[in-house]
């Protein structure tokens, strides 16, 4: 099944998100969200989703995974067969919804019904012979989609088979060359907002240790301050965009298969070794990002969630972590990680930064990349971070600080989002 008959049930403690939106639009939000997530469904299910029960004790043979088919083009449905006691005929049925099934010329003896048409009989009294045209028949979609599917239904006697057929569009890949030093593997990626000082001690930290590596800076900054250098991209951007606009930026203009991110106000030291995170990625290929410790620690979380008709439940645990992983006994598997991480670029872009949520923001991007991104945590890889500027009293210090605490309005903000775009009930922060 593809969605759950029953709401979810929230965990204790949950944020219960209605009560969160304005209660005079409660009601047209809630009928919004309900078509629009309608339309979701459309989009992401097929009658690939349908739970499907094999026979027992079947004479029926056929493919239950595997079957792919591009768009419109005839492809031979492997493996069907009958495997039946001695009989006197043999007749077999196949149906399909969405295309045509078509066997080769019958041999003497053979009859074939329905020939390029959506159903299929074939009947013999040889079952050698009909075994063989069974092993030519094609499968072709009548319809274009990229990604969809049909089920096959496959028939002898009192038995009934069903088995998936996948219809996709191949796509091509999209391939990095790693080249042969860091530089070429990894673009170092931040987002600033009136820390001038913060960001320049940052850049001196990481040209100590990795003389040409690009760097890539969004800046937001009501003033601009330009920072310049070998291997050094800035881009400006109007004032006080956030962090999330910041972080779309700056990840639209990497070019290398990997990027890191840092704050702004981190520190590069001995222990900041990005090839030791490029191992673990390149040796794990399925891992889209790998996150490390800040100041010797560890943020890691996971995320516990459960679809209901009424909206999800999602549940986010501090410190909560699944199993290690394979040949990198010092890394575990996570749902997110703070924000120093190496991540594959295109993985990235392919998830997001919602620029709506400017302050209030980071576990967010690993919810919209839940079941899309896998996530690790390492801990034999760290980067310092710089001491609070507490002593500081110039203007741009002053004002980041009053842009550092989020308002209420922004919280709500961002409680409302998720209730409407990520479709949830309710969310609990452990």
């Amino acid at each position: 099944m593809t969605h759950p008959p029953t709401p979810c049930s929230c965990p204790k403690g949950s944020i219960l998100l209605k009560d969160h939106l304005p209660k005079d639009q409660f009601e047209e939000v809630t009928q919004r969200r309900a078509l629009e997530y309608k339309k979701h469904q459309a989009r992401t299910n097929s009658s690939l989703s349908i739970l499907l029960l094999a026979p027992s004790n079947s004479p029926l043979q056929y493919p239950i995974q595997g079957f792919t088919v591009r768009p419109l083009t005839p492809t031979t449905i492997p493996g069907l067969a009958l495997h039946a006691g001695r009989k006197h005929s043999y007749k077999v049925f196949l149906k399909v919804s969405h295309g045509v099934l078509s066997t080769q010329d019958a041999a003497e003896g053979v009859k074939v019904e329905g020939n390029g048409e959506s159903g299929l009989v074939m009947e013999s009294m040889s079952l050698v012979d009909l075994n063989n045209l069974l092993d030519k028949v094609t499968y072709t979609s009548t319809i274009y989609h990229i990604h969809t599917g049909d089920l096959a239904h496959f028939l002898f006697e009192g038995h009934e088979a069903v088995f998936p057929i996948v219809i996709q569009q191949p796509s091509p890949p999209l391939l990095y060359d790693l080249g042969k030093n860091i530089s070429s593997q990894v673009t170092i990626t931040t987002k600033t907002f009136l820390r001038y000082d913060e960001l320049k001690m940052l850049v001196s930290s990481i040209r100590r240790f990795y003389s040409d590596i690009e760097i890539i800076i969004a800046d937001d900054s009501f003033v601009v301050e330009k920072i310049s250098g070998e291997h050094i991209k800035h881009y400006t951007m109007p004032p006080a965009q956030g962090w999330f606009a910041g972080r779309n930026l700056a990840v639209s203009q990497v070019t290398t298969k990997y990027l890191l991110w840092v704050d702004d106000d981190f520190l590069f030291t001995e222990e900041t070794k990005i090839e030791k995170l490029v191992e673990v990625m390149e040796a794990v290929p399925e891992l889209d990002v790998v996150g490390a410790s800040v100041t010797g620690n560890q943020f890691f979380f996971s995320l516990l969630y459960e679809e209901g008709v009424d909206g999800g439940c999602l549940d986010r645990k501090s410190k909560g972590k699944f199993n290690p992983l394979p040949n990198f006994p010092q890394c575990s598997l996570a749902s997110g990680v703070v924000n120093f991480f190496l991540a594959r670029t295109d993985a990235v872009r392919r998830v997001g930064f919602d620029p709506k949520l400017q302050r209030v923001a980071h576990s967010e991007f690993f919810m919209d990349g839940l079941g899309s991104l896998l996530v690790a945590t390492c801990s034999h890889v760290s980067i310092g971070h710089q001491p609070k500027a507490s002593s500081r009293k110039d203007k741009d210090h002053n004002r980041y600080n009053s842009f550092r605490q989020p308002a209420a309005k922004d919280q709500e903000l961002k409680l409302q989002l998720h209730f409407f775009k990520n479709h949830l009930k309710c969310i609990r922060y452990a």
